[in-house]
């Protein structure tokens, strides 16, 4: 109330306004005028061009970020969020193939696969940011409202199929470069030996897809630090529209 007598006294009426009586809603219109003044808050100042290119920037050190932590020496294998497993459908014989001496083999292919996404994750970042570039306006209001995940949710909804498209041959050439291909072939050669269910999974498209998760994970988490920790808010953009 002493704000709105403030706000009051600043257009021209003392504080003795309110002791009249004025049935005509005078003072209701000039109560409602310095209500309407105080309601104004920091959000409204914020340009439509401010909140996508806050997100955008958001997203874009996400995607940084992601890129750079995975693709370091074990970014992928020694991180148990992220780590890639063989197929779910083949854990059940690898304690079988690690019995007959084949350890090695297993070791093999699950540590290929992981260096193959640590590879095809330098290349990661240019991808994300040219999905970045096409957000809306009217994205950009949705996410900013949204959960605390929301661009980063939005960003795999709306580029899953072009990035996947665009990281398949990174994978690809990657899992070339470690020998993975290989290690894959021998691992399921032998693994086809011990099952009545034989196995021909397409490595190129797994391995895409798990390296996908992870980059999208740690995505999501570097957006959640930067709309809750005002440290990670490292621009004034940013400040501007996560620090209120």
């Amino acid at each position: 109330m002493k704000k709105i007598i403030l706000v009051l006294s600043i257009c021209g009426l003392g504080p003795g306004v309110f002791a009249q009586s004025n049935p005509s809603g005078g003072l209701n219109g000039m109560f409602k005028k310095a209500t309407s003044l105080l309601g104004k808050d920091s959000k409204s100042s914020l340009s439509n061009g401010d909140i996508v290119d806050g997100l955008k920037q958001a997203l874009s050190i996400g995607a940084q970020k992601s890129g750079d932590k995975l693709s370091a020496q074990d970014g992928f294998y020694k991180d148990p969020a992220v780590k890639i497993l063989l197929p779910q459908q083949v854990q059940s014989i690898e304690k079988k193939m690690r019995m007959f001496g084949m350890g090695k083999l297993v070791d093999n292919a699950e540590l290929s696969m992981n260096r193959a996404a640590e590879d095809a994750s330098k290349a990661a970042a240019p991808i994300f940011l040219d999905a970045i570039k096409k957000m809306t306006v009217t994205d950009a209001l949705q996410i900013l409202r949204g959960t605390d995940t929301a661009a980063t949710g939005y960003l795999r909804k709306t580029t899953s199929p072009e990035l996947t498209t665009a990281f398949r041959p990174v994978i690809e050439a990657s899992l070339k470069k470690v020998d993975a291909t290989k290690y894959w072939k021998d691992f399921f050669t032998a693994y086809n030996r011990f099952s009545s269910r034989p196995v021909d999974t397409d490595i190129n498209s797994y391995v895409t897809a798990k390296a996908l998760d992870g980059l999208f994970y740690y995505v999501a988490k570097e957006e959640i630090n930067i709309r809750k920790n005002p440290q990670a808010q490292v621009t004034d953009l940013l400040k501007k529209v996560f620090g209120k």
